[in-house]
């Protein structure tokens, strides 16, 4: 016998503040059947049967190839749905996704003359998935008591969370509906709980413009320019927070219930993150994610179901060229992918264009910052080819033969994160960039040292992220619709953005 919620019958609407309202409906009811079950369980309690409750979906059937084109939408890339047909997706967190399920759900209505049905799914929600951000129930019990759980409760899906959707794959069974977004409702949840593992924050608190860097001083810089921004009145920004959800807020706004919480935690996560929130979530989120083209994808897979609108690369390269020199920029408008962890999700022959929109943004943000006028840019700034390898120690190979193919693709700059980064971009349809900063030349002789190190980061730190900060500035000013753009949308692309 199988112990479900009270069962909520499936309605349609018209009204997209009406259907997302059902959805947090089913979703309330299943999360706290599942937390009241598991309760019981902690507690000595034995369910006379298994424990199961289900995500709610929204469907949507489209009868023609026609779309709607009101005035103030039609050239979104997103919104509609490809083809006549039945689409469907479950949905999980509407309390963090909210505003983003009700922009979606009014364009599917806006650009076809149908109704959205919100029902429960057949996709159970696992049990991990229910606990509340401060619960640890699972460390309450003992090993036997653990291992039952797996014949009581749902535990994670696999099948229920690849990237097919995403990678162009899928194939839905015959009759079956097509997916309206790029990620199922386990899949989200999976990557909401490996971002709070990773960076020791909460998802919540992630922002919609994200910079990547591979080196703690930039976060250094960030955190110090965070705090002034918080002791200003004027900022723009309302909240700064840090690793263990440690939370300052701008100077003369109330400290909000929950903050008292975060405890910085006593060693730094993997890849520790830091918000500088704005009230519309516009802010900017920062994340040091380490050296490596692994790491660039664990993060990207998993901060790719938080739908941000753009994610730019800032860190240092090895300058390929003899007329560079250490603290040149680096504008990356190709990328040669040595870094082989994506290789199995997007083919190589698939090219990582530049997206025109962040170079236009990180171009002007080099030159606001440095007060370099465009057209002397060149002096300080070079665009190109920028080579990512997976072998850290490229320099060592028997008779460097690396050389030759960095020559041939007419690579200026190498390092280890940003092709990844981009080609995670590219796939998961996230606006992407690379603004990287010469910091050493190993070709010529010039090789990282610790005194000319140390140097090089005071000087250049600093500015390197200003110039990111200013970036995503000017892409926010640029707005939304204008950077979700067509350059990053698949033939029979998902309705969702």
């Amino acid at each position: 016998m199988s112990h479900q919620p009270s069962f909520i019958a499936p309605a349609r609407y018209r009204d997209p503040i009406a259907a997302l309202t059902r959805v947090r409906e089913i979703y309330n009811n299943s999360i706290q059947h599942l937390r009241n079950a598991m309760q019981r369980y902690v507690a000595g309690e034995n369910p006379s049967g298994h424990v199961r409750a289900c995500y709610p979906c929204v469907r949507v059937h489209s009868r023609s190839n026609a779309r709607l084109t009101p005035p103030d939408n039609n050239h979104l890339s997103y919104g509609f749905v490809a083809s006549p047909g039945h689409y469907e997706t479950t949905l999980s967190r509407p309390d963090l996704f909210s505003d983003y399920y009700l922009a979606q759900f009014d364009l599917l209505l806006q650009n076809h003359d149908c109704e959205l049905e919100v029902a429960t799914s057949n996709q159970p929600i696992p049990v991990h998935f229910s606990f509340a951000e401060h619960d640890h129930i699972e460390g309450n019990l003992s090993a036997e008591r653990r291992q039952l759980m797996r014949d009581l409760f749902d535990l994670p899906d696999l099948t229920a969370m690849d990237d097919g959707i995403a990678n162009g794959t899928y194939e839905p069974e015959p009759g079956g509906a097509q997916p309206l977004a790029l990620f199922t409702a386990q899949r989200v949840d999976y990557s909401l709980h490996r971002i709070r593992h990773y960076t020791g924050t909460a998802p919540e608190y992630c922002q919609n413009f994200i910079l990547i860097t591979n080196y703690q001083f930039y976060i250094d810089e960030f955190v110090r320019l965070g705090h002034e921004a918080m002791a200003d009145p004027n900022s723009e920004y309302i909240a700064f927070v840090e690793p263990g959800n440690v939370i300052t807020r701008r100077i003369g706004l109330a400290i909000e219930p929950g903050d008292e919480l975060g405890k910085a935690p006593p060693r730094l996560p993997q890849m520790p993150a830091y918000h500088l929130m704005r009230a519309d979530r516009s802010g900017i989120s920062m994340i040091n994610i380490g050296i490596g083209p692994a790491n660039a994808k664990t993060m990207t897979d998993h901060i790719a179901v938080l739908r941000p609108h753009a994610w730019v690369m800032l860190g240092h390269c090895a300058g390929l060229r003899t007329t560079q020199q250490l603290g040149d920029y680096v504008l990356a408008h190709g990328y040669v992918r040595e870094d082989h962890v994506l290789d199995e999700d997007l083919p190589l022959w698939v090219p990582i264009p530049a997206l025109a929109e962040i170079q236009v943004a990180l171009q002007t943000a080099v030159s606001d910052v440095t007060q370099v006028p465009p057209a002397e840019l060149k002096r300080i700034m070079r665009t190109g080819t920028v080579a990512s390898t997976d072998n850290r120690n490229w320099e060592l190979l028997p008779g460097n033969t690396p050389q030759r193919r960095f020559s041939q693709s007419r690579a200026i700059a190498l390092d280890m994160e940003s092709a990844t980064i981009a080609a995670n971009g590219f796939r998961f349809r996230v606006p992407y960039g690379t603004l990287l900063c010469v910091s050493d030349k190993p070709l010529h002789g010039e090789i990282k040292l610790p005194g000319m190190a140390n140097h090089f980061y005071r000087e250049r730190v600093g500015q390197h992220l200003r110039i990111g900060i200013r970036a995503m500035e000017l892409l926010r000013e640029l707005g939304v619709e204008q950077l979700h753009s067509r350059k990053l949308r698949s033939f029979a692309e998902v309705a969702f953005q």
